[in-house]
């Protein structure tokens, strides 16, 4: 820490001194190396693939090399730690996802990083829709009958969580005190792949998870779809109802990912991080492939809109996480 706050204090002296256009020279060689972008899960999963999806492209548009390094661990903290305390020079940027840029601050009582004080945002990048599943064999049809089932049967059942720092972890909490229900949470150290298949194989009997992680479960009928965790129905498939339409509003929210910053960085870097971004995120067959890994390109039309939207996404959460009760496992 006292590291990154000695890089932090030359950055500010160079910006603000007199004779001082070399913050500006800086940005303007920059990048002048390979450019890591951090991921703080382990690979294959959402976060990871869109990083690996941005990853030559947005190289292409910076004229350097894009390494991508997964930190997992910690439900995304370990990442997010290692981010916050990097040099803010533009050479190490944070893929970092609702969970750990969202939820972890509230989640986490001891966690030392704030998002808002210690990272600049960039942009928005990508959204993974959510579907609440069960398995095929589970009685339920649709959401109101698996509410009459857990009502009637407090406890008895598993939900399946991807961590314990997931929005879908989340959404499952608040869909069962919404119920006055209860369900015990099964939380998978593999993530929203082992999550499925323990569904699949009877271990759990619910689950909120993006559609990604579950899209070939549900063609192949082994999982069902009962509501789509956005305001408007998926293409992919149309037969899922929203949770709007279902009754539950409050449950709308996809799993996004947002490039992020150490506190620090110039702001010259951060407009250059921001333009190449946006002619990455403009490609077609960046759009086509977030579209086969079940995700759609969200980008925000500024680094101060991307700042609002992590603010406002902090407070919502931090209210949900009060409002359950929920607590790290």
């Amino acid at each position: 820490m006292i590291k990154k706050r000695l890089v932090e204090g030359f950055y500010l002296l160079l910006l603000l001194s007199p004779w001082g256009m070399l913050g500006d020279a800086y940005a303007q060689n920059y990048p002048n190396r390979p450019i890591h972008l951090v991921v703080s899960f382990a690979p294959g999963g959402a976060s990871d693939l869109v990083g690996r999806v941005l990853q030559s492209k947005l190289g292409g548009f910076l004229g350097q090399p894009i390494i991508i390094d997964n930190k997992p661990g910690a439900s995304g903290n370990i990442g997010l730690d290692y981010v916050a305390k990097a040099a803010p020079d533009g050479y190490t940027v944070y893929l970092g996802n609702i969970g750990a840029l969202a939820i972890n601050p509230s989640l986490f009582q001891n966690l030392k990083i704030n998002p808002l004080h210690d990272f600049i945002p960039i942009t928005e990048v990508a959204d993974f829709p959510g579907v609440l599943t069960v398995p095929q064999g589970f009685p339920p049809n649709n959401i109101s009958e698996l509410t009459t089932l857990l009502k009637a049967n407090p406890g008895k059942f598993n939900f399946a969580s991807p961590g314990s720092g997931s929005v879908n972890r989340l959404q499952a909490e608040r869909f069962l005190k919404s119920i006055d229900a209860s369900a015990v949470q099964i939380a998978y150290k593999g993530g929203a792949g082992a999550a499925a298949i323990g569904m699949v194989s009877g271990e759990t009997q619910m689950m909120f998870v993006n559609i990604s992680s579950v899209r070939e479960f549900i063609r192949a009928g082994k999982l069902k779809g009962l509501a789509i965790t956005t305001t408007s129905r998926v293409p992919e498939f149309p037969n899922i109802p929203t949770v709007v339409e279902v009754g539950y509003p409050e449950l709308v929210g996809g799993s996004w990912t947002m490039l992020v910053v150490p506190a620090g960085t110039p702001k010259a870097i951060v407009n250059k991080l921001y333009q190449a971004t946006m002619k990455t995120l403009s490609l077609p067959e960046i759009k086509e492939n977030f579209e086969k890994q079940g995700a759609i390109v969200v980008a925000s039309k500024s680094p101060e809109a991307a700042k609002e939207f992590l603010s406002a996404e902090i407070e919502r959460w931090g209210k949900v996480i009060k409002e359950v009760g929920a607590s790290p496992d």
